[in-house]
């Protein structure tokens, strides 16, 4: 959106994980800070004084950015208002550390883990699951995976993170529209 520039590229203003979106990755989207992107919140921030997250705006939380989305983008939706409440606790710079862990992370499940066809899985449960728990994880996947070959690696990897989000009752799924409820308007 023309005009509206962002510091952090790591976390939305809305609250997505910006640095863990596959899109972002790919240096395909350069998030919402980057001038090519129409979002109405962005220009709710600018008409505000260029409010950079929205829990620092004093109507915070508004119709806009206070309501959880029905549905995901390239990035999930699911943690949004609960990632932008953390962010508020903690403080953006101890927020954008543990974002960096989790980039680390995510670096390192596609260079050694994915085969091909593991992209978003990883996005997600690196975006959705704890920091200690993807630790946890990844010890494990290191720990095996040693002499496994790219696909069995990747097996493997898949089977540890599911079975984390499934202890953790998280569903590891970019929840889209069907098409009864894509033609419905849900503003």
């Amino acid at each position: 959106m023309k005009g509206f520039v962002r510091e952090n590229q790591l976390l939305s203003l809305c609250g997505l994980n910006c640095g863990l979106c596959p899109m972002f990755l790919g240096k395909y989207c350069g998030g919402c800070g980057n001038g090519n992107r129409s979002c109405s919140i962005a220009r709710c921030a600018m008409g505000r004084g260029n409010v950079e997250y929205c829990f620092r705006c004093a109507e915070y939380p508004c119709q806009k950015c206070g309501q959880p989305d029905a549905y995901d983008s390239f990035i999930t939706h699911q943690r949004r208002l609960e990632d932008l409440e953390k962010a508020k606790h903690i403080g953006i710079e101890a927020y954008n550390r543990e974002q960096q862990e989790k980039m680390e992370i995510l670096q390192e499940l596609l260079e050694q883990y994915n085969d091909g066809r593991k992209k978003t899985l990883f996005c997600l449960a690196v975006n959705l699951l704890e920091l200690p728990s993807l630790r946890q994880g990844m010890e494990a996947i290191r720990s095996q995976g040693q002499d496994l070959d790219a696909k069995a690696r990747g097996a493997l990897a898949s089977t540890v993170l599911h079975g984390i989000a499934a202890e953790q009752g998280v569903e590891l799924k970019l929840r889209k529209p069907n098409a009864k409820t894509k033609g419905e308007n849900h503003d």
